[in-house]
């Protein structure tokens, strides 16, 4: 779960979700108040978790349709979902995505 960096306390999942689904590039601490960023380390590894569902649809494609796949795709978004708040690392910077 992430750390704030500026009061140290550890965000809930329930917390960390409901912050990821806003369009803001920072997160208000629920703590603190104190605006945090998401590390950029973290958005990599974000990245790599979106590049599943467009892969799994690849394989419809090449290999004809099945439902192994099919339950594979619905079952990604609640994963990625799921696992999301654990990968999240914060720092009191907003790093630049390049």
């Amino acid at each position: 779960m992430p750390t704030c960096q500026n009061c140290d306390h550890e965000w809930s999942w329930k917390q960390t979700c409901k912050k990821y689904f806003t369009l803001d590039t920072g997160m208000t601490c629920p703590y603190c108040g104190e605006k945090q960023y998401v590390t950029s380390r973290t958005r990599k590894k974000s990245n790599m978790l979106l590049f599943i569902p467009p892969a799994l649809m690849l394989l419809n494609i090449f290999f004809g349709p099945s439902l192994v796949v099919l339950f594979m795709l619905l079952g990604s978004f609640p994963l990625m979902v799921g696992l999301y708040p654990f990968l999240i690392e914060l720092t009191s910077k907003e790093e630049l995505p390049w």
